[in-house]
Parts: C-alpha cells; structure tokens; sequence
C-alpha cells in the first residue's frame, strides 16, 4: 500500500489534501510513520556490528505494517546494503518502484513460474533443496544468464532450510553449476529472543557451533557468497552470531526483541497509531456498554465514542485493558470493542471534544504507549501488534 506523505502542520495538510486527494485521510483513523526514526535506528544497529558486517533490513509483511516503500527508503538511506522480503509479489513491488539493491526472498518459492519471475526481476530466491536448485539452472541456462540464489540450511529452527547433512552437497553442486551464482548462506535463530538462560543459551550455541561447522568443511575454492545468521535479537546480544551481514526485522522498527536485557540502544519506535473523537455522550449510573454489557458504569460518567476498532487491528481481546492519550490527559477504554468503533471514559476530563485526536500507540507529552505494551497485555508479542494493523488504516509519513 502506498503511503501518503503529508506536511506535519495540519492546516497545510488539510487544504493540500482537500483540492489534491479529496478526504482528509486523518479524518477517522490512521498511522503515523516516523522515517527518520528508522533512519536513525538502522544507523545505531549499524554502528553495533562487527567489522566488514553489513545489514539486510528485513521489510517483509509491508514493512512490517509501516510502509515496505516508506522503510524500506529510510533503511537504504540510513545504510542498510539490501533488504529482505517473505513473497515474490513482495519483491516484485520494490522493484517497481525502482529499488535496485539486492533482495532476498526469504520464503520457499517451489514453482518454476515463480522462480523465473525472480530471475527476470533480479531477486535472489532461498534454495532449501536440490530440486529447487536444479529449476533455477534450467531457467537461468535457457535465458544465457546468471541466477544470483542463496542457500538456507536448519541449524534447529525446523522450519524453512535444507537438513544440515544435505547443506554441504547442495551448495557443493550449485558451485559446479555454470548458470547459478551463489550469493548467501544462511540459517535462522530459533531461541535467541527473551530471557537468555538455560535451553536457549544451549540451543544458540548449538546452531552457531553447527552454523560454523558447515563452512569449515567447505572448499576454499567456494567463495564469494555472504554467511548469515543473525536476527534482530542475535546482532544486538552477541557479535559473534554477526558474520558477514545481519538480518534486522524489529529492531529496525524501534524496539529491542530482548527487553529483558536492560541495554540503551537508542531505538525510536517509528509506528503511532492515532483515531479522532466521533461522538460524546452522557450516561447516568448503571448503564451497560457496548456489547455484552461487561462495562457498566458506576457513577454518572461522560463517554467518547474512537473511530477505530478490530477491523482496523485493534484486537478485541485488549477490551477494557488500554488507555488512550489525548492533551495530556489518559482516558481508559471501556466495553467491548467494537468492529469499527471503540469507547473510553472521558468523565475525568470533560473538556474533550468531537474530533479531538486520540493517541493508542505512540507519545503524548511525557507519556508513551508501545507495542510492546499491547502485546504484554493481550499475551502476543510486538511483532504481531505491529503486523496486525488493517490497509484501511492510511500510512501517514511525517
């Protein structure tokens, strides 16, 4: 989805936006994103690494929910060497609008028509087998060209990779063949995040011992292809999971996948989510809110009606857990959340008014709400809060 670049002064924004695009799209609901933030946070994770270690800003699910055109420009401006993607379609829409670094497609693409169209689109597809790979030779010999591909391989997530004892063969015969240029090998982290202790400790230990154990039984006539193992969790805990390059998702975002390791990285969440005030209302005591009438007011109280709700991504499951910021002021959510439409208590503050902006996710003053906050309170995780928000929602770059 294309974000819409806008003015932060809001009367500019308004009479631009009225003769050039029609309804202010500020008008209900709408995210904000801050490319500079990730700018700034690609920078610091940069200035972490390694020596001779580059970084993949990985911009798959559109950016993570923020813009994969709006990141994606931020990230490369801000140093990041190439970007990483889950779908072909998801490559192919960075290409059009004219990025030319190298992407990786991180997902198994198993299709010959899919295979081709990374090679006419100059995208690297991942290998997890011999089948796949003796595709990308066909293809690339009847074309006369050179198919850049990269070879994953499972050091203990079970997931995508071919098994460890078929990764030396694999890589041994996309060497030997004349059509295919082998530019990456690489694993995944599978316990790297959260508390590091115990099993996880052990686990990434294990994975890199295996990570490294590949190469070293490798030709020395193989090279010129980038190692890689690192996630966002891996380059901020241990450089010596850094390799040739590192694959940053969320921290590139704003936020530290280890919270529990209480280390300043500078990271700037670069994501707010903000909703207008559509309706306000006085209610005696005692009155039901919302569906199933689980909130029922205990004083006479004074509601705002948020023009904002599960469809938008908001899950209904953070019911009357959340606070919105408006002015300084924090309001408590109410009642059920709604498809499209939320309610808080303005009975504190009685000076709100109908289109009065509305802060869920993002800073207001000295206070701040995060993903990370959401995702604690409805047992998720900030990945998920950040992915989860609808295209409904316009991406507003400041």
């Amino acid at each position: 989805m294309q974000n819409l670049i806008v003015s932060s002064d809001e009367s500019f924004f308004a009479k631009k936006t009225a003769l050039l695009r029609g309804p202010d799209p500020r008008q209900r609901a709408w995210l904000e994103v801050d490319p500079k933030a990730i700018k700034s946070n690609t920078q610091n994770l940069i200035s972490r690494l390694s020596e001779n270690c580059s970084l993949m800003a990985v911009v798959k699910a559109d950016g993570y929910g923020h813009g994969a055109e709006t990141v994606s420009k931020a990230a490369l401006s801000g140093g990041a060497r190439s970007l990483g993607v889950a779908t072909l379609q998801e490559g192919i829409e960075l290409r059009e609008i004219g990025l030319n670094c190298p992407i990786l497609v991180l997902g198994n693409l198993v299709d010959s028509n899919e295979l081709l169209a990374c090679l006419e689109w100059q995208l690297m597809p991942t290998l997890s087998s011999m089948r796949e790979a003796l595709i990308c030779q066909n293809i690339a010999k009847s074309k006369d060209q050179v198919f850049n591909i990269q070879v994953k391989f499972d050091t203990g997530m079970t997931r995508l990779g071919c098994e460890l004892g078929d990764a030396l063969v694999l890589i041994k015969a996309i060497d030997g063949f004349s059509n295919l240029k082998l530019a990456g090998v690489y694993s995944h982290l599978a316990l790297v995040d959260g508390a590091f202790e115990g099993k996880a400790e052990e686990i990434t230990k294990q994975q890199n011992n295996r990570f490294k154990s590949l190469f070293s039984q490798l030709p020395s006539s193989i090279i010129g292809f980038a190692r890689h193992l690192a996630n966002s969790a891996g380059t901020i805990r241990d450089n010596s999971l850094h390799y040739d390059m590192v694959r940053v998702g969320l921290a590139l975002y704003g936020y530290n996948p280890i919270k529990p390791i209480n280390d300043n990285l500078g990271l700037q969440p670069a994501l707010s989510v903000k909703a207008r005030v559509t309706l306000i209302r006085k209610v005696p005591e005692g009155v039901g809110v919302s569906y199933g009438h689980k909130f029922v007011t205990n004083r006479p109280s004074l509601l705002a009606v948020i023009g904002i709700g599960y469809a938008d991504g908001v899950s209904r499951s953070l019911s009357g857990k959340i606070s919105l910021l408006s002015n300084g002021n924090v309001y408590p959510q109410v009642g059920a959340i709604t498809m499209d439409q939320m309610i808080v208590d303005a009975t504190d503050h009685p000076d709100i008014q109908v289109g009065d902006v509305m802060t869920l996710i993002g800073h207001d003053g000295q206070t701040s709400i995060t993903a990370n906050d959401w995702s604690q309170m409805d047992n998720a995780i900030p990945w998920e809060v950040l992915c989860g928000f609808k295209h409904r929602l316009p991406r507003v770059v400041i």
